[in-house]
């Protein structure tokens, strides 16, 4: 999916025991078919996905992460291009499983020290679709929003959509806006004259 969280950025005095529980509701998560309603997570899409993500997870280790689960072919489900659920520990920022879209089951768990740390790893990217912030303090919440660059930042959830709200990215993330009223412009083609009289 085009917005999936793939970098986790966890305040240091939490990090283990958030990276813990993640990994823990990550094992605990359904794989299988894409229709079987009980599913949570599906296969990936082709042979060629699925050699990538495995391949990412590869240059992660490689980097100096550790895989806190997952990191592997679900062999249990026999035929079908299935990585399991795959959290990524000991990630830093400048890293290709952090920097690189991998677009699959997997999540790179970045810590931060504060709030302006958080907000300036957030913003080095080439990216900027979308983001999201979990907080309990409403002003902390609109001082980071305000700062981070991304086209939709959610606040407390998470690929939340609406017909009427534009959704479009900033840097490689964007190239206008789709839904809302500045969809339209994406359907207008704009001409200036200029005439000397």
């Amino acid at each position: 999916m085009c917005c999936a969280g793939s970098r986790l950025f966890v305040e240091q005095k939490v990090y283990d025991q958030f990276t813990e529980t993640l990994a823990n509701s990550a094992a605990a998560l359904k794989q299988g078919p894409g229709l079987d309603k009980d599913s949570r997570i599906g296969p990936l899409v082709s042979q060629e996905q699925f050699e990538r993500v495995l391949g990412y997870i590869d240059i992660g280790k490689k980097e100096g992460a550790q895989i806190k689960v997952g990191g592997e072919q679900n062999k249990e489900l026999g035929k079908g291009y299935f990585v399991k659920p795959t959290v990524l520990t000991n990630v830093n920022n400048s890293m290709r499983v952090a920097q690189e879209e991998i677009f699959g089951p997997v999540v790179a768990a970045i810590p931060f020290k504060d709030e302006e740390d958080v907000v300036r790893q957030a913003n080095q990217t080439v990216y900027g679709l979308s983001a999201g912030v979990w907080t309990r303090d409403v002003s902390k919440a609109h001082r980071i929003s305000r700062a981070l660059r991304a086209g939709t930042v959610w606040v407390n959830c998470y690929n939340q959509l609406d017909p009427i709200s534009p959704f479009g990215g900033y840097k490689q993330s964007g190239f206008g806006r789709e839904l809302g009223l500045h969809s339209l412009e994406l359907y207008t083609q704009i001409e200036s004259v200029w005439l000397k009289v």
